[in-house]
């Protein structure tokens, strides 16, 4: 228990903040999850707007510092070339095809 009223508070801050961080880096990890259930799919235009929704959210998360800069980088460039690489082997399996 803290002994003291500044102690209190920042318990009471410290609460709320780890609450919301909590909370932004769940919403963030099922954004990811649909993205890759969309690549996984095979579904261009859904992968597509579930990588667009995942760059807004990294982008957000490391300007309020849920995330360090680099990282969300890093994962948002990882994401583009899986969504590139989804249409990759549709373009492949379109060639075989012919």
């Amino acid at each position: 228990m803290p002994q003291s009223a500044s102690a209190a508070k920042r318990l009471r801050q410290n609460t709320a903040r780890r609450e919301r961080n909590r909370a932004g880096r769940a919403r963030l990890r099922t954004q990811l999850r649909a993205f890759e259930k969309a690549v996984r799919s095979g579904d261009r235009d859904q992968a597509r707007a579930e990588l667009l929704k995942s760059h807004s959210l990294l982008d957000k998360a490391a300007g309020k510092g849920l995330l360090k800069k680099n990282y969300s980088a890093r994962k948002k460039s990882r994401l583009t070339r899986a969504f590139d690489s989804l249409a990759g082997e549709t373009g492949a399996a379109e060639k075989t095809a012919e």
